[in-house]
């Protein structure tokens, strides 16, 4: 596999920010967070899945949460303090981000929008998130991702 480092890296490496890499196969075209879980080796609950939505008003925000869980629409709406949030259509996320679907990853998008990790995550001394590119995962602490980002911690997944 190729361990070049992704923009992900570079801007946690010039923040001092500790991570692990994790490169897994694609070529089965299982890149789903509860996939790549089961290739890094890790429990699904640790492994976090990147998602970009957008509000009634038209503005845009990024929750992460679990890959065994799915985001509660009503729960990120209450977190953002908007009336209503849905999913972000694929096609507009490379535009609007600077990731495709399946390596879109909290760090570095092209411009920063508000963000919330599921709190779940402060369960564990790392939880994994993309590295920037399908095929990378990147271990990190998630005190650390959120007070970087900055994002907050919310009840996000669904019951």
């Amino acid at each position: 596999m190729n361990a070049r480092k992704t923009n992900v890296m570079r801007l946690l490496d010039n923040a001092g920010i500790k991570y692990q890499m994790f490169e897994y196969p694609v070529d089965d075209g299982l890149i789903d967070a509860v996939s790549i879980a089961r290739k890094i080796g890790r429990d699904a609950e640790e492994v976090f899945k990147t998602l970009v939505t957008v509000s009634s008003s038209g503005e845009h925000f990024v929750f992460v949460v679990p890959a065994n869980g799915e985001l509660d629409l009503k729960k990120a709406a209450k977190a953002s303090g908007q009336k209503s949030i849905e999913m972000l259509p694929s096609r507009q996320l490379l535009p609007l981000t600077g990731y495709v679907h399946g390596g879109c990853s909290p760090v570095g998008m092209k411009k920063p929008f508000r963000t919330w990790i599921d709190e779940t995550a402060i369960l564990y001394d790392t939880i994994c998130v993309s590295g920037g590119k399908i095929g990378t995962n990147l271990a990190v602490n998630p005190e650390t991702l959120a007070a970087f980002l900055p994002a907050e911690f919310a009840d996000l997944a669904k019951e």
